[in-house]
């Protein structure tokens, strides 16, 4: 196939597809055999959590499309309706197969450790009584149905919550007749209840607060009987609207459309499995969904809430060791940050290495009375940041501190606003980046007076500043004083606060202007030296791969005859293995422990590599509408270590990685008499204690 057919439809891997691929490989964690139990339970509750994103994002963008009449499509040209038809058969199954592996599998595994989700049929005579008492003590006063009538129209439910639709017979206090009733269950209340030790039979006895409520719903309804009690959940189209041409003050519009988030339009109606027939359809209407929109569920409705589960059992043997990261010997060596930067850039790979010298780095720049400024952005931070308490230190101490804070993080835009407000009141001036383009950069700045004039220090990295996801998230940092490094961070930090033109950038790649051109040039540089008789190989690891010129481009790659590795965990829309497209190009995705988030892109370049590590996936979004940054790792030994530990092993890996086969799905990696790799296993061995 020459290079003017690749714009073919077939050979690209529709996008929403992707991302429910990626899900049933992480489901394939809960039942990896050499996961400790309760760790493989977590992995069932983050598939809940991605799919209730997914519905609440992208499938409610396909039916606003599709409500519109739009015909609007990816590379693949599958339409709106096309899609969310596909999605439904292909969800279903996941689904299906997560309540499988819960039922058949991890709760009789449970059980054999003493860890019970005790049936109404299993509860002793004293824990009925104690739930009873429960019942009315904590749920009673906060309950309140709704029973349904003309006075009483079904009630506007809010997202994600649970509730139980009610079937009665009989008569209220004023000879009403009301056959249905709704229960909702304030998000406040646990979903998950421990019984005391004075009542529980095993080690852990536990209790759905749907089976407590089931248990005594009558309660709820006095002088009536009800026939029928089955719980539901709606998800609702969670994504912001921002009209960016009227758009004068964006965390007010912001916050007004966070008001809404709750109550928009129902995208998905989840069932308890044995709701009947005709209730189900009462619900489907009432929300003005479509049959392949109704998921029944053989269990709780929400897995997600299952997550806290491992947080209440006190059994370490059934979860991860802790891990305790290595202090890069550059830093164990000076506690003066500067002075160790000064000698030379210092890497840190998360969470193999601690995140802490990057809170260091920020609380010697707050107390250094030759530090001026310290800038940065902000996307997620957690709650009770050290990052930003050593913000609030520097703003005390006098520094000028500057917070570029993106408001538009997906659901932590109420904890931003919140977070903008606290830097704010310390003295911290905030900005909000800029109407129509996310600041998703991760960069410090901090500028200090040494000798006779000033010299720039930053941190450039591929993830945010979040100290409890640096040790769930695999990510590269890079600390240094690089003139021109220090520089362009300084530019990019003033194109998002001011406004005009700072100038062009000179080591640092920034989106949406060069990220992805730079990319392409970097290929095309890997094609011509390929067809001049050089070796040429590309590595590109990434958590997601769609924008259409960067698969283009690989593919023009492979036709020249340039070996690409591709490493993407999440949804890629790249088929590799098509005859005379994508020959010499392998996918692979990781998927462990740890969430895979390093971007790193490597290129040969006729024996002198180049590798840049970023911000940016390459993705649409990410290239072309948000401010993102890609740095280039220029020292000898960090550039080694990079394309090793970020790269080498995950190619090595015959544990956890899956291979992308032409048609869209993946099958696990299996050792073909080579010793056995585990990417991730191996970098904790080699540098955590």
């Amino acid at each position: 196939m020459d290079t003017d057919s690749l714009t073919d439809p077939s050979l690209y891997v529709n996008r929403e597809l992707s991302l429910v691929e990626f899900n049933r490989r992480v489901i394939h964690q809960s039942m990896e055999e050499s996961f400790p139990l309760l760790e493989r339970l977590r992995f069932l509750c983050i598939v809940s959590s991605n799919l209730d994103e997914f519905f609440e994002i992208r499938v409610a963008g396909l039916k606003q499309q599709e409500a519109y009449g739009s015909t609007r499509s990816g590379p693949d040209r599958m339409t709106p309706s096309e899609q969310l038809q596909a999605i439904a058969d292909s969800a279903r199954t996941l689904v299906d197969q997560q309540y499988e592996i819960l039922n058949n599998v991890l709760t009789p595994m449970l059980r054999e450790e003493g860890i019970y989700f005790l049936r109404r049929e299993e509860w002793t005579p004293e824990q009925s009584e104690w739930i009873r008492q429960y019942f009315i003590d904590e749920l009673s006063p906060i309950l309140d149905p709704i029973g349904l009538d003309p006075a009483h129209p079904f009630p506007r439910l809010l997202n994600k919550i649970l509730n139980f639709m009610v079937s009665l017979e009989g008569s209220d206090a004023f000879g009403r007749n009301i056959n249905l009733a709704v229960v909702q269950a304030p998000r406040s209340l646990p979903r998950v209840i421990q019984l005391p030790k004075e009542v529980a039979t095993h080690p852990y006895d536990f209790i759905f607060l749907s089976s407590i409520i089931h248990a005594h719903v009558n309660d709820l309804f006095q002088g009536m009987e009800v026939t029928e009690c089955h719980q539901f959940r709606v998800t609702r189209d969670s994504d912001l609207f921002l009209n960016e041409e009227e758009v004068s003050d964006l965390r007010e519009s912001i916050e007004s459309e966070l008001s809404s988030r709750r109550f928009s339009d129902a995208v998905r109606l989840e069932v308890a499995d044995g709701c009947p027939a005709e209730l189900v359809e009462f619900l489907r209407k009432e929300f003005g969904l479509l049959e392949s929109d109704v998921y029944r569920c053989n269990g709780p409705v929400n897995l997600a809430r299952l997550n806290r589960i491992p947080d209440l059992v006190d059994r370490n043997d059934l979860k991860f060791d802790p891990i305790r990261p290595e202090i890069p010997a550059t830093l164990a060596e000076n506690e003066d940050i500067f002075a160790t930067v000064r000698r030379g850039d210092v890497l840190l790979h998360h969470p193999f290495q601690a995140f802490s010298p990057v809170v260091d780095f920020l609380y010697q720049a707050a107390r250094d009375p030759e530090v001026l400024s310290i800038r940065q952005t902000l996307y997620r931070t957690g709650e009770d940041s050290t990052v930003v308490e050593a913000l609030i230190d520097a703003a005390q101490q006098g520094k000028e501190v500057l917070v570029v804070i993106e408001l538009r993080a997906r659901f932590d835009e109420a904890e931003n606003i919140e977070l903008a407000t606290e830097l704010n009141e310390a003295g911290v001036q905030v900005v909000y980046g800029m109407v129509g383009f996310k600041t998703h950069a991760k960069m410090v700045l901090v500028i200090r007076r040494e000798g006779n004039g000033l010299r720039r220090y930053a941190h450039l990295g591929t993830g945010n500043y979040h100290p409890r996801t640096t040790r769930l998230y695999t990510d590269f940092g890079l600390l240094t004083c690089d003139p021109l490094i220090t520089a362009d961070v300084q530019s990019v930090f003033r194109q998002l606060t001011s406004m005009g033109h700072p100038g062009s950038l000179q080591k640092v790649l920034q989106s949406p202007f060069l990220i992805g051109r730079t990319l392409t040039e970097l290929i095309e540089q890997e094609i011509d030296n390929v067809r001049a008789g050089k070796e040429a190989h590309i590595i590109a690891k990434c958590n997601s791969l769609e924008q259409p010129d960067m698969i283009r481009a690989f593919y023009r790659a492979s036709q020249a005859g340039v070996k690409v590795d591709l490493i993407v965990r999440g949804l890629c829309c790249l088929r590799p293995g098509l005859n005379n497209v994508s020959d010499n190009i392998s996918v692979r995705s990781i998927v462990g422990r740890f969430l895979e988030h390093t971007r790193v892109f490597y290129f040969y370049n006729d024996g002198d590599a180049k590798v840049y590590l970023a911000s940016a996936d390459l993705m649409e979004r990410n290239l072309s509408r948000r401010v993102e940054t890609s740095f280039p790792v220029e020292d000898a030994e960090l550039k080694e270590r990079v394309i090793h530990d970020g790269l080498n092993v995950y190619l090595q890996d015959n544990c956890k990685a899956w291979s992308m086969k032409s048609d869209g799905t993946y099958e696990l990696v299996q050792p073909n008499g080579e010793a056995l790799m585990d990417a991730q296993n191996w970098l904790l061995n080699h540098h955590t204690s």
